[in-house]
Protein backbone atom coordinates (compact mmCIF):
# COMPACT_ATOMS: atom_id res chain seq x y z
CA UNK A 1 0.00 0.00 0.00
CA UNK A 2 1.37 3.22 -0.97
CA UNK A 3 2.19 6.09 2.07
CA UNK A 4 0.38 8.91 2.79
CA UNK A 5 2.78 11.22 1.28
CA UNK A 6 2.87 9.63 -1.56
CA UNK A 7 -1.17 9.44 -2.07
CA UNK A 8 -1.31 12.96 -1.30
CA UNK A 9 1.31 14.36 -3.80
CA UNK A 10 -0.62 12.23 -6.66
CA UNK A 11 -3.86 14.20 -5.28
CA UNK A 12 -2.49 17.76 -5.79
CA UNK A 13 -0.50 16.67 -9.24
CA UNK A 14 -4.32 15.65 -10.14
CA UNK A 15 -6.13 18.73 -9.51
CA UNK A 16 -2.89 20.59 -11.10
CA UNK A 17 -4.05 19.12 -13.81
CA UNK A 18 -7.25 19.73 -13.34
CA UNK A 19 -6.54 23.10 -13.28
CA UNK A 20 -4.84 23.35 -16.44
CA UNK A 21 -7.57 21.02 -18.77
CA UNK A 22 -10.42 23.31 -17.24
CA UNK A 23 -8.27 26.57 -18.30
CA UNK A 24 -7.53 25.04 -22.11
CA UNK A 25 -11.60 23.89 -22.34
CA UNK A 26 -12.62 27.90 -21.63
CA UNK A 27 -9.95 28.69 -24.38
CA UNK A 28 -11.55 26.25 -26.67
CA UNK A 29 -14.69 27.58 -25.96
CA UNK A 30 -13.61 31.23 -26.60
CA UNK A 31 -12.20 30.10 -30.28
CA UNK A 32 -14.93 27.70 -31.10
CA UNK A 33 -17.36 30.65 -30.48
CA UNK A 34 -15.55 33.11 -33.77
CA UNK A 35 -14.91 29.55 -35.78
CA UNK A 36 -18.87 28.53 -35.58
CA UNK A 37 -19.62 31.87 -36.38
CA UNK A 38 -17.44 32.34 -39.72
CA UNK A 39 -18.30 29.18 -40.93
CA UNK A 40 -22.31 29.58 -40.77
CA UNK A 41 -21.91 32.31 -42.50
CA UNK A 42 -19.77 31.65 -44.95
CA UNK A 43 -21.25 27.92 -45.66
CA UNK A 44 -24.91 28.98 -47.17
CA UNK A 45 -22.33 31.47 -50.00
CA UNK A 46 -20.56 28.20 -50.76
CA UNK A 47 -23.48 25.98 -51.07
CA UNK A 48 -24.73 28.49 -53.32
CA UNK A 49 -22.06 28.87 -55.50
CA UNK A 50 -21.07 25.04 -55.61
CA UNK A 51 -25.04 24.72 -57.09
CA UNK A 52 -25.01 27.32 -59.69
CA UNK A 53 -21.68 26.98 -60.58
CA UNK A 54 -22.76 22.79 -61.07
CA UNK A 55 -26.05 24.16 -63.14
CA UNK A 56 -23.72 25.56 -65.32
CA UNK A 57 -21.36 23.01 -65.66
CA UNK A 58 -24.36 21.15 -66.85
CA UNK A 59 -25.07 23.83 -69.72
CA UNK A 60 -21.82 22.65 -71.09
CA UNK A 61 -19.19 20.26 -72.14
CA UNK A 62 -15.66 19.60 -70.89
CA UNK A 63 -13.85 21.57 -73.47
CA UNK A 64 -15.58 24.52 -72.27
CA UNK A 65 -13.28 25.26 -69.91
CA UNK A 66 -9.66 23.26 -68.89
CA UNK A 67 -11.05 22.51 -65.14
CA UNK A 68 -14.02 20.85 -66.26
CA UNK A 69 -12.16 18.04 -68.34
CA UNK A 70 -12.65 14.64 -66.92
CA UNK A 71 -9.05 13.31 -67.92
CA UNK A 72 -9.66 9.43 -70.24
CA UNK A 73 -6.66 8.32 -67.78
CA UNK A 74 -6.12 9.85 -64.78
CA UNK A 75 -2.52 9.16 -63.70
CA UNK A 76 -2.12 11.41 -60.83
CA UNK A 77 -4.15 12.18 -57.97
CA UNK A 78 -3.76 14.78 -55.60
CA UNK A 79 -5.32 15.10 -52.11
CA UNK A 80 -5.49 18.20 -50.32
CA UNK A 81 -5.85 17.24 -46.05
CA UNK A 82 -6.52 19.54 -43.86
CA UNK A 83 -6.10 18.85 -39.81
CA UNK A 84 -4.71 20.81 -36.80
CA UNK A 85 -1.56 21.97 -35.87
CA UNK A 86 -1.88 21.47 -32.58
CA UNK A 87 -2.96 18.24 -30.19
CA UNK A 88 -5.12 17.06 -27.38
CA UNK A 89 -8.06 17.20 -29.16
CA UNK A 90 -9.26 13.66 -28.78
CA UNK A 91 -9.65 11.23 -32.17
CA UNK A 92 -10.32 14.38 -34.77
CA UNK A 93 -6.73 14.50 -36.66
CA UNK A 94 -6.89 10.65 -36.42
CA UNK A 95 -10.23 10.36 -38.16
CA UNK A 96 -8.86 12.57 -40.60
CA UNK A 97 -5.89 10.80 -41.17
CA UNK A 98 -7.34 7.54 -41.69
CA UNK A 99 -9.73 9.00 -44.19
CA UNK A 100 -6.70 10.29 -46.30
CA UNK A 101 -4.61 7.32 -46.03
CA UNK A 102 -7.81 4.82 -47.11
CA UNK A 103 -8.56 7.16 -49.87
CA UNK A 104 -5.08 7.25 -50.72
CA UNK A 105 -4.58 3.44 -50.69
CA UNK A 106 -7.79 3.00 -52.82
CA UNK A 107 -6.68 5.50 -55.33
CA UNK A 108 -3.06 3.48 -55.47
CA UNK A 109 -4.62 -0.01 -56.01
CA UNK A 110 -6.37 2.10 -59.19
CA UNK A 111 -3.07 2.66 -60.34
CA UNK A 112 -2.87 5.95 -59.63
CA UNK A 113 0.05 8.03 -58.33
CA UNK A 114 -1.02 10.01 -55.09
CA UNK A 115 0.40 13.09 -53.62
CA UNK A 116 -0.45 15.36 -50.89
CA UNK A 117 -1.03 18.86 -49.99
CA UNK A 118 -1.23 19.07 -46.17
CA UNK A 119 -2.46 21.91 -44.47
CA UNK A 120 -1.83 21.47 -40.47
CA UNK A 121 1.35 20.26 -38.92
CA UNK A 122 -0.52 17.02 -37.55
CA UNK A 123 -1.57 15.71 -41.12
CA UNK A 124 1.99 16.58 -42.57
CA UNK A 125 3.87 14.68 -40.14
CA UNK A 126 1.39 12.02 -40.70
CA UNK A 127 1.55 11.43 -44.33
CA UNK A 128 5.76 11.84 -44.21
CA UNK A 129 5.75 8.48 -42.52
CA UNK A 130 3.62 6.76 -44.73
CA UNK A 131 5.71 7.08 -47.73
CA UNK A 132 3.34 9.36 -50.10
CA UNK A 133 4.58 12.67 -52.00
CA UNK A 134 3.98 15.56 -50.01
CA UNK A 135 4.29 18.12 -52.72
CA UNK A 136 3.45 21.44 -50.57
CA UNK A 137 2.40 21.58 -46.30
CA UNK A 138 1.17 24.76 -44.60
CA UNK A 139 2.05 24.35 -40.93
CA UNK A 140 1.17 26.80 -37.92
CA UNK A 141 -1.64 28.41 -40.37
CA UNK A 142 -4.49 26.86 -38.28
CA UNK A 143 -4.84 29.53 -35.48
CA UNK A 144 -5.54 32.46 -37.71
CA UNK A 145 -5.89 32.26 -41.24
CA UNK A 146 -7.97 34.60 -43.97
CA UNK A 147 -8.82 33.90 -47.37
CA UNK A 148 -5.43 34.45 -48.70
CA UNK A 149 -4.42 30.46 -47.88
CA UNK A 150 -7.09 29.22 -49.75
CA UNK A 151 -6.65 31.26 -52.25
CA UNK A 152 -2.77 30.38 -52.55
CA UNK A 153 -3.76 26.49 -52.32
CA UNK A 154 -6.16 26.98 -55.21
CA UNK A 155 -3.95 28.70 -57.26
CA UNK A 156 -1.36 25.84 -57.22
CA UNK A 157 -3.90 23.48 -57.78
CA UNK A 158 -5.44 25.38 -61.09
CA UNK A 159 -2.23 25.41 -62.63
CA UNK A 160 -1.04 22.34 -61.91
CA UNK A 161 -4.68 20.67 -63.22
CA UNK A 162 -4.55 22.73 -66.33
CA UNK A 163 -0.87 21.89 -67.21
CA UNK A 164 -1.82 18.21 -66.25
CA UNK A 165 0.90 17.72 -63.89
CA UNK A 166 -2.37 16.39 -61.76
CA UNK A 167 -5.35 14.35 -63.29
CA UNK A 168 -7.85 15.06 -59.94
CA UNK A 169 -7.81 16.85 -56.88
CA UNK A 170 -9.91 16.01 -53.65
CA UNK A 171 -10.35 17.89 -50.30
CA UNK A 172 -10.44 15.63 -46.88
CA UNK A 173 -11.65 17.80 -44.27
CA UNK A 174 -13.73 17.43 -40.76
CA UNK A 175 -16.56 19.28 -41.15
CA UNK A 176 -18.46 20.87 -38.30
CA UNK A 177 -22.04 19.25 -37.81
CA UNK A 178 -22.07 20.15 -33.62
CA UNK A 179 -19.89 20.32 -30.49
CA UNK A 180 -20.49 16.94 -30.28
CA UNK A 181 -20.28 16.17 -33.81
CA UNK A 182 -17.73 16.16 -36.37
CA UNK A 183 -17.62 14.56 -39.90
CA UNK A 184 -14.72 13.83 -42.38
CA UNK A 185 -15.85 14.72 -45.46
CA UNK A 186 -14.21 13.82 -49.03
CA UNK A 187 -14.98 16.35 -51.53
CA UNK A 188 -13.84 15.98 -55.50
CA UNK A 189 -12.60 19.37 -56.49
CA UNK A 190 -11.59 18.98 -59.84
CA UNK A 191 -12.52 18.26 -62.23
CA UNK A 192 -15.85 20.20 -61.33
CA UNK A 193 -18.73 18.06 -61.42
CA UNK A 194 -21.84 18.82 -63.24
CA UNK A 195 -24.87 19.33 -60.89
CA UNK A 196 -28.10 16.65 -61.26
CA UNK A 197 -31.11 18.24 -63.67
CA UNK A 198 -33.49 19.47 -61.74
CA UNK A 199 -36.64 18.04 -60.63
CA UNK A 200 -38.24 19.61 -58.31
CA UNK A 201 -39.89 22.97 -58.36
CA UNK A 202 -40.02 25.66 -55.85
CA UNK A 203 -42.39 26.97 -52.70
CA UNK A 204 -44.47 28.67 -55.79
CA UNK A 205 -44.84 25.45 -57.95
CA UNK A 206 -42.81 27.06 -60.37
CA UNK A 207 -39.42 25.09 -62.10
CA UNK A 208 -36.57 26.52 -61.25
CA UNK A 209 -34.17 27.37 -63.90
CA UNK A 210 -31.11 30.43 -64.27
CA UNK A 211 -30.35 33.11 -66.88
CA UNK A 212 -26.79 33.72 -67.11
CA UNK A 213 -25.11 36.72 -68.85
CA UNK A 214 -22.53 37.13 -70.35
CA UNK A 215 -22.90 33.82 -72.13
CA UNK A 216 -21.36 30.36 -70.24
CA UNK A 217 -18.56 29.97 -71.65
CA UNK A 218 -16.95 33.45 -70.67
CA UNK A 219 -19.03 32.77 -66.73
CA UNK A 220 -17.35 29.75 -66.28
CA UNK A 221 -13.81 31.46 -67.28
CA UNK A 222 -14.22 33.76 -64.46
CA UNK A 223 -15.46 31.73 -61.68
CA UNK A 224 -13.83 28.37 -61.67
CA UNK A 225 -11.16 29.29 -60.16
CA UNK A 226 -12.86 31.15 -57.70
CA UNK A 227 -15.18 27.88 -56.99
CA UNK A 228 -11.80 25.96 -55.98
CA UNK A 229 -10.61 28.58 -53.51
CA UNK A 230 -13.97 29.33 -52.09
CA UNK A 231 -14.34 25.35 -51.53
CA UNK A 232 -11.19 25.17 -50.18
CA UNK A 233 -11.83 28.03 -47.65
CA UNK A 234 -14.64 26.54 -46.71
CA UNK A 235 -12.68 23.47 -45.93
CA UNK A 236 -10.57 25.19 -44.20
CA UNK A 237 -13.48 27.29 -41.81
CA UNK A 238 -15.02 23.51 -40.87
CA UNK A 239 -11.77 22.21 -40.01
CA UNK A 240 -11.17 25.15 -37.54
CA UNK A 241 -14.39 24.73 -36.28
CA UNK A 242 -14.46 20.91 -35.74
CA UNK A 243 -10.96 21.42 -34.43
CA UNK A 244 -11.74 23.51 -31.55
CA UNK A 245 -15.21 21.62 -30.92
CA UNK A 246 -12.94 18.32 -30.14
CA UNK A 247 -10.18 20.15 -27.91
CA UNK A 248 -13.45 21.08 -26.04
CA UNK A 249 -14.99 18.30 -25.66
CA UNK A 250 -11.76 16.20 -24.77
CA UNK A 251 -10.76 18.53 -22.57
CA UNK A 252 -13.88 18.64 -20.59
CA UNK A 253 -13.42 14.84 -20.59
CA UNK A 254 -10.22 15.25 -19.10
CA UNK A 255 -11.14 17.38 -16.72
CA UNK A 256 -14.23 15.17 -15.36
CA UNK A 257 -11.67 11.97 -15.18
CA UNK A 258 -9.58 14.14 -13.00
CA UNK A 259 -12.59 14.37 -10.78
CA UNK A 260 -12.65 10.56 -10.54
CA UNK A 261 -9.18 10.26 -9.66
CA UNK A 262 -9.29 12.60 -6.83
CA UNK A 263 -12.49 11.29 -5.71
CA UNK A 264 -10.50 7.86 -5.60
CA UNK A 265 -7.51 9.05 -4.52
CA UNK A 266 -8.98 10.82 -1.57
CA UNK A 267 -10.64 7.46 -0.79
CA UNK A 268 -7.45 5.28 -0.85
CA UNK A 269 -5.91 7.90 1.29
CA UNK A 270 -8.89 7.30 3.87
CA UNK A 271 -8.10 4.21 3.84
CA UNK A 272 -4.47 4.28 3.87
CA UNK A 273 -4.19 6.47 7.08
CA UNK A 274 -7.44 4.52 8.91
CA UNK A 275 -5.35 1.30 8.11
CA UNK A 276 -2.68 3.89 9.94
CA UNK A 277 -4.28 4.77 12.69
CA UNK A 278 -5.14 1.04 13.71
CA UNK A 279 -1.78 -0.29 12.99
CA UNK A 280 -0.76 2.14 15.52
CA UNK A 281 -3.42 1.26 18.37
CA UNK A 282 -2.54 -2.29 18.10
CA UNK A 283 1.35 -1.35 18.69
CA UNK A 284 -0.05 0.72 21.67
CA UNK A 285 -2.49 -2.20 23.15
CA UNK A 286 -0.53 -4.92 22.58
CA UNK A 287 2.66 -2.84 24.67
CA UNK A 288 0.12 -2.58 27.29
CA UNK A 289 -0.71 -6.01 27.53
CA UNK A 290 2.93 -7.18 28.00
CA UNK A 291 3.88 -4.64 30.73
CA UNK A 292 0.86 -6.11 32.57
Amino acid sequence: MPSLKDVKMKIVGVRKTKQITKAMNMVASAKLRGAQSRIERFRPYAEKFQAVLGDLAAKSDGSAHALLERRAECHVSVIILATSDRGLCGGFNAMLIAKALDAARTKTAEGKTVKFICVGKKGRDAIRKTGFEVLSSYADVMGSFDFSLASGIGKDVVSGYTHKAMDEVTLIYGKFVSVARQVPLVQTLLPVEAAAPATGTSAQGVSEEYTYEPEVTKLLAEILPRFVNVQIYRGLLDTSASENAARMSAMDNATRNCDEMVGALTLLFNKTRQTSITNELIDIVGGAEALK
